[in-house]
């Protein structure tokens, strides 16, 4: 024993601990010993949870496909009400709503009545999560044959929903829907982001794919004396007019059309901000993007970035499950982990001096970095 090397040890005995764990006969002796029956109850709570998490998905994706949620809202309903509103027969919706309630999100009341519960009310509240369920049916076709689209067998469709990524040119609708989806789930990630950075040392704030301006609409109100740039392609970034014209910032704004894929990035700003953009791309776009931007900085330009990330060593549902997973399906992209973007922005020529703990990492993760000054190192 002496000549094994500690690791090997050590993983000696983690494949033995892994063996005694399924072994079935151990399982039951567990299953009995009180000391351990509360381990064995939640470990197999949890394997129930994963084996019914696409029950529990569809579910989800019902309530707000049949609009049950708003409905609620409005009123407490009966069962027999919200079968008829919905077209579905009585003991099917019973099946749906009891289904509904296991899941937290509404509770029955005394005679029968149907109410959101607190789950039930927090969806409704959050700017563009129905919109981005009922997306989801896409995902889940991409999903239908986990060994095949694990072995990259399968042409998925959210490559196609995308198209925007490989900077060519969009249909107007596509680019509308497009716009349209990542301007209402921006809320969320624009008020994190503001939470967990410092705006205040810009004057001119660059929004690299910035869509309809949703974020910069919000970082402008945040901080009124900052001038605005958005820049994203001819299809989608007069989009943003209106919403600048709306909220009395067109004073402060322009709005530059081009692809950052093809077309360098514009100058004349002192920040730049790239939101749910990297995770979209390869590490050679990415690479790309950011030299891109390094360019258009001056010395101590800030580079601001924000979007969903992989835990890294220490994996996590958001960014190593879903992110992780959605990226694969667009075939371009994936989630990274602060340290992989962080080398990165290093690699392109900016210094990292900010990676603040987040505050929902299923929403949004942030790191800010300088363009380092050249004359000084």
């Amino acid at each position: 024993m002496t000549d094994v090397p500690v690791g090997a040890r050590v993983l000696r005995g983690r494949g033995w601990a892994a063996r005694l764990i399924a072994s079935r006969k151990f399982q039951k002796w567990a299953a009995g010993f009180l000391p351990t029956r509360g381990i064995v109850r939640r470990e197999g709570e949890a394997l129930f949870d994963l084996l019914s998490g696409f029950c529990q998905s569809q579910i989800l994706m019902a309530l707000v496909q049949f609009d049950i949620p708003q409905m609620l809202l409005a009123r407490p309903r009966m069962v027999d009400e919200l079968a008829q509103l919905c077209d579905v027969p009585p003991a099917r919706m019973v099946i749906l709503m009891r289904a509904a309630e296991a899941l937290a999100l509404v509770k029955q009341k005394r005679g029968g009545r149907f109410v959101l519960a607190r789950r039930g009310a927090a969806l409704v509240g959050v700017p563009g999560l129905a919109d981005m369920i009922k997306h989801h049916d896409i995902l889940y076709r991409d999903l239908a044959d986990s060994v095949a689209f694990f072995r990259g067998e399968t042409k998925t469709e959210l490559a196609d929903f995308w198209p925007y990524v490989f900077g060519g040119e969009m249909d107007a609708d596509v680019a509308k829907t497009y716009s349209d989806l990542m301007a209402r789930s921006q809320e969320l990630v624009a008020e994190d982001t503001l939470r967990a950075l410092d705006f205040s040392k810009a004057t001119t704030l660059l929004d690299v794919g910035g869509g309809s301006g949703a974020f910069l609409e919000k970082v402008g109100r945040a901080y009124p004396k900052l001038d605005l740039m958005l820049f994203d392609l001819p299809k989608v970034a007069p989009s943003a007019a209106p919403r600048f014209a709306a909220a009395g910032m067109m004073a402060r704004a322009q709005i530059a059309e081009g692809s950052f894929v093809h077309d360098p990035i514009p100058t004349g700003a002192d920040a730049i901000s790239l939101v749910r953009v990297l995770y979209d791309h390869s590490d050679t776009m990415v690479a790309a993007l950011l030299a891109k931007c390094h360019a258009a900085l001056a010395d101590d330009g800030l580079l601001y970035i924000s979007e969903p990330m992989s835990g890294g060593d220490a994996p996590e549902r958001a960014g190593d499950v879903y992110f992780a997973l959605y990226t694969l399906a667009m075939q371009t992209g994936k989630a990274r982990s602060i340290a992989e973007i962080s080398a990165l922005c290093t690699d392109a020529g900016f210094e990292v001096i900010a990676t603040p703990k987040p505050l929902r990492s299923f929403v949004t993760r942030c790191l800010l970095a300088r363009k380092l000054n050249v004359n000084k190192h």
